[in-house]
């Protein structure tokens, strides 16, 4: 590298006339107001693109440019320079080879950070400029904590070793900070956030232990040697939670808060009684996470009408149903995020409750005391409420208390775990409640699902396999097959190869006509589902899935896994569903012009 002065970027900028003086004077103004560097300014202003800013960066410095987004960058070269160091020289060690290393900065110009570079990592250096805000993206994404996770796990196991410790006095007694069973859950919860996961199981198996997240619906493993580990983490787990760390034969339920990286994290936890151990799977709910309008949650706009006409009804009962996982709460706190109001009461039944929302009365369900949902359900009729949202509807009493609250002039949300929204009446009759309350009561269902987006860094065109294109065109008899663009994911630095990053969900609106009730007062359960597919309006869960994969928001292969199961949504052939690639015609002649 060659050495140069450091460069001042405005005057430079003007100096080669891809600014103006005035432009300049402007950006300096706004970046002394705001604080950020000025090539974000510029670029946020409108005056000078990020690629072109890049561009010109790399021209002048006489290096080139590598693109993060979709470069493969070698992990085990990457852990050659600290995380801390990394974020102080805005530096990413990206690829070794027999002529040194290839190394990204945001500032290819700062001397310090060169020589330093230089000095820590003793061997020769190439450098090349990235954006910085791509750098900082992949800083959180290459900087996982499973190396710590292993190393501290080892540590955990070498306290663990004398045969006369006993763990459960170990766990109770290290209260510092630096112990290593504490540390590693430290390293597991900053891991966890990292990756953007839901959930954190902890699965002791015969000799080792297995630490999985899971990731946009997806797991993720890690595994760690010694079983004995488990103990200790399962033990320190269950003083956090104020539970009997005697008690292994039963499962227990608990929960407690901690803080990762200054912000707040909520977490259920549950532990089951296996045969190497307890097994432990907790679920982390982020205290910052924004909560949603309804225009934020994804819905087509017809759907997100007729759900905003259902919501804002004054009396009945709306179900929102879908599998764990699937979103139910996200969506029912939008709906009350937009009816919240001075004007009205609104009183919630929840277990836990995951947001806290302002002007309305939250309780927390509590089964151990008696406190279930269906006291805290008639209690809150008696407090004069205008809304009412049950968490779940769990039993026959719960269910029919929210019915009757319903047909008496209150509004009831609440959940149910169903297929689809057709199958929600009869989840509710196999409940045990009349038909004659569902079809006085029940309003509208909405089923949903969620599927994984196709990451937006490394999106590009590809062919989906022939099974899946037959299944699209059982589902899709006069879709042209040949005009439809779909898109997947190469896998790169931001989605951790997956191809995907985040999820949407998939969204089935059945609202409740007179035919539809006149049928379920009948117990006419053939003529109800007949009717319901037919209704106006009723799109089904797979269709709506199929067009997000036809968008370019997600794959064929989330759509096809949303509409498994769903024998209503197609008339495929009997060897179709069962999983045969037997193409329909055109399906051949597709894949023979794509190559």
């Amino acid at each position: 590298m060659n050495v140069r002065r450091k460069i001042r970027l405005g005057e430079l900028l003007v100096q080669q006339q891809v600014i103006s003086e005035q432009q300049l004077t402007s950006a300096l103004t706004e970046q002394k107001r705001t604080g950020r560097k000025l090539g974000r300014v510029l670029a946020d202003l409108g005056f000078l693109s990020e690629g072109s800013l890049h561009s010109f960066l790399a021209k002048h410095l006489q290096v080139p440019f590598v693109d993060l987004k979709q470069a493969r960058i070698d992990r085990e070269a990457v852990k050659l320079l600290p995380e801390p160091l990394a974020r102080r020289y805005r530096a990413l060690v990206l690829q070794q080879d027999a002529k040194g290393l290839l190394v990204g900065m945001a500032d290819p110009s700062d001397l310090h950070a060169y020589d330093e570079l230089q000095t820590r990592l003793k061997l020769p250096l190439r450098i090349a400029l990235v954006g910085e805000a791509d750098f900082l993206k992949t800083l959180d994404s290459v900087y996982r904590q499973t190396d710590e996770i292993a190393s501290l796990a080892e540590a955990v196991r070498d306290d663990l070793k004398e045969g006369d410790v006993d763990i459960e006095h170990l766990a109770a007694e290290e209260g510092s900070p630096d112990a290593p069973v504490v540390r590693l859950l430290q390293s597991m919860f900053h891991d966890a956030m990292q990756a953007r996961a839901s959930d954190i199981h902890i699965e002791p198996g015969e000799d080792k232990l297995r630490i999985r997240l899971r990731v946009d619906g997806v797991l993720q493993e890690q595994v760690i040697e010694g079983r004995r580990v488990a103990s200790a983490l399962v033990t320190r787990l269950k003083l956090m939670c104020g539970l009997d760390i005697a008690e292994k034969r039963l499962p227990q339920d608990g929960r407690f808060s901690v803080r990762v990286r200054d912000a707040g994290v909520d977490v259920r936890l549950a532990t089951m009684p296996t045969t190497h151990g307890e097994s432990v799977v907790m679920r982390l709910l982020s205290q910052s996470t924004a909560l949603l309008s309804l225009e934020k949650l994804g819905m087509p706009a017809a759907t997100e009408e007729r759900f905003r006409r259902l919501v804002e009804r004054t009396a009945g009962m709306v179900l929102v149903t879908g599998p764990t996982g699937s979103g139910k709460t996200t969506t029912l706190y939008a709906a009350l995020n937009h009816i919240n109001r001075p004007g009205v009461k609104v009183i919630t039944a929840e277990d836990p409750v995951e947001y806290r929302l302002d002007r309305i009365t939250q309780v927390q369900v509590m089964p151990k005391i008696g406190l279930d949902f269906a006291r805290v359900l008639r209690t809150a009729l008696r407090q004069d409420p205008d809304i009412i949202l049950v968490g779940e509807m769990r039993d026959r009493e719960t269910v029919e208390i929210g019915l009757r609250g319903a047909m008496t002039g209150h509004f009831v949300f609440s959940t149910l775990h169903t297929i689809n929204a057709i199958a929600t009446v009869n989840r509710l009759l196999d409940m045990g409640a009349p038909g004659y309350m569902i079809a006085a009561a029940v309003h509208g269902v909405i089923a949903q699902r969620l599927v994984r987006r196709i990451c937006g860094d490394c999106a590009k065109p590809a062919t989906p396999p022939s099974n899946q294109l037959a299944w699209l065109a059982a589902c899709r008899p006069g879709l042209n097959l040949e005009k439809q663009r779909f898109m997947a994911g190469g896998g790169c630095t931001y989605c951790n190869l997956t191809g995907y990053r985040g999820r949407i969900a998939v969204y089935e609106i059945l609202e409740i006509d007179r035919t539809l009730a006149d049928a379920v007062r009948r117990g006419d359960l053939e003529g109800f589902a007949h009717a319901a597919r037919h209704s106006g309006g009723y799109v089904p869960l797979a269709q709506g899935a199929i067009d997000m994969a036809l968008a370019g928001t997600t794959s064929l292969a989330e759509a096809m896994a949303v509409g498994s199961g769903l024998e209503e949504l197609i008339d495929a052939p009997p060897q179709l569903a069962e999983g045969e690639a037997l193409a329909p015609a055109g399906v051949d002649t597709l894949l023979a012009k794509r190559g």
